[in-house]
Order: structure tokens, then sequence, then C-alpha cells
């Protein structure tokens, strides 16, 4: 464990895992959550060193007042960069941390070799994903109408209501509240102001014409990682796909939004592949 201190003196959690060579590193799901990677950086032990970090005022990292604005959040990753001494990274994202990479991406190009984007949402309009993705999330979790019932009544940053959530993120529906147990352990409380204040962003300036011509203009190669059965729908990252001069798409057949969990040798696989 370490702690990297940006330019702002916020002081974040991050690790490195053993191994030689320059690492592969991850930016975390959220915005307002914390890293949950401790089964990627098993899986890819023997392919490459990872660093794991914890976003300001989330997670092990220092509480604090934000900013919550990407252009912190990219200064941040930039921090932890340095501190590990990585001059061009291989970087990999999920989620919100998918966005995360690629803004910084398009910010820094010089300091990214490889960018792996997981399960992310393109660059289009909120609006053309997030309405399938409500009627997903609540399809999957009426599967159990009394389990429905009870994420309706806990607030935001409960964790029953986290795990509860979470399990409508897996294919395999038998494993589902396991594995999101597993996602909520340890557990330490969703930044809502920051996952707030990060998604209005989002909202305001995403599906720019201005954001379709910079990736139209990235000089880095891309690898979209999808799970076919993402309950967010997979047709938002086509705008991304379509936008970049330099991509590669795959897609586990049998996983959700967490690949990795339910395709571990795809993923393992489809990210040593990236990385040569």
């Amino acid at each position: 464990m370490e702690t990297v201190i940006t330019d702002d003196g916020v002081r974040l959690w991050a690790e490195r895992s053993e191994g030689p060579g320059e690492p592969l590193v991850l930016c975390h799901g959220g915005p307002g959550l914390w890293d949950m990677f401790g089964d990627v950086a098993e899986l890819l032990a023997d392919v490459t060193p990872v660093v794991r970090w914890d976003q300001r005022g989330c997670g092990r990292s220092e509480r604090c007042a934000g900013p919550w604005t990407t252009e912190r959040f990219v200064a941040d990753l930039d921090a932890v960069r340095r501190h590990f001494g990585v001059e061009r990274m291989a970087l990999l994202g999920h989620s919100w941390g998918a966005q995360l990479a690629l803004s910084y991406a398009l910010a820094r190009p010089e300091r990214v070799r490889v960018l792996l984007y997981v399960a992310g949402t393109g660059i289009g309009p909120v609006t053309e994903w997030h309405g399938g993705f409500e009627a997903n999330l609540l399809a999957r979790l009426g599967e159990d109408p009394e389990r429905l019932a009870r994420w309706r009544e806990l607030g935001r940053d409960d964790r029953e209501r986290a795990v509860i959530q979470w399990s409508a993120e897996f294919e395999d529906r038998a494993r589902a509240v396991e594995q999101a147990e597993r996602m909520a352990d340890p557990w330490f409380g969703i930044n809502l102001d920051c996952g707030r204040e990060l998604n209005d962003e989002t909202r305001r300036t995403w599906g720019t014409p201005e954001l379709y011509e910079a990736c139209a203009c990235l000089d880095v190669p891309v690898h979209i990682l999808d799970g076919a059965h993402d309950i967010r729908p997979r047709s938002a990252v086509d705008s991304l796909e379509r936008a970049l001069p330099q991509v590669r798409r795959a897609v586990f057949p049998d996983a959700g939004h967490l690949p990795w969990a339910e395709d571990p040798k795809g993923f393992r696989e489809a990210v040593a592949a990236a990385l040569r």
C-alpha cells in the first residue's frame, strides 16, 4: 500500500502488485465508489503488474471536499502515474473508470501507450443509453419482487441496497448475489456528492461534436472490452468505436458488466493480447 499526494495535497490510496516491467494502471468505476480490482490483479499476476488506486474522496483515499470534476480526476490519475514512475501508461478503465481513462487519453495522449476501455457507455449523450439501462435494471431486480421492494426503500448509500443493485450486473443469476457481496467487501461507503456532480458533468458535456472530433484524432490504440449482457445497452459504445481511428473490440458472450468475473479466461487473454 502506498500514498499518492496530488498537486493540491490530497492523499490517494494506491497499490502496485509484484512483477517486473511497467504496470497496467487501473481506473475503477463509480463515480463515488472505490477500487474493486483485487480479482483482476490476481487474474493478471503472470501477465503484468497492476497499479490500483482509489479516486479522491472515495474508498481508502482521503475524504475531501472535491472538487468533483473530470479535469481534477485526470490530474489525480497523472499524479498516480508520476508516483509510480511510468512514462507511458497501459491504462485500463472500467465503467465510469473507462470514461475517466478515455478522458485522460484525450487530455494527455503522449502519456498513454494503450487504452483498454471496459464496459463503458460510449461518447454519445447520456439519454441514448440511460433509459435502457434503467429498464433493464428494473427487469433484473423484478425477478425477485421482494428484493426489488427492499431496494426501493433503502437509501442510496446503503450497503444492502448496493448489493441488491449490483446483483443485476451479472448474467449468471445463480451466483449474482454472491458476486455482488464480493464487490461490497470491504465496504467503504458511497460518496454521493462525488457521484452526483460527476454524473451531472457527463450529462452536460458528453455527446458534443467537440468530443467526437477529439476521439477521431486520438493517436492511441484502444481496445474496447464488453460483456454482451451488460444491462447498459452495448449500442451506446458504437459511437466511440466509430469515432476512434485505432480500435479493436472484443465481446464476451456470457458476461455482464464485470466480464473478468464471468469469463476470466477470455478476459485475461484479451488483456494480454492488448498489452502485446
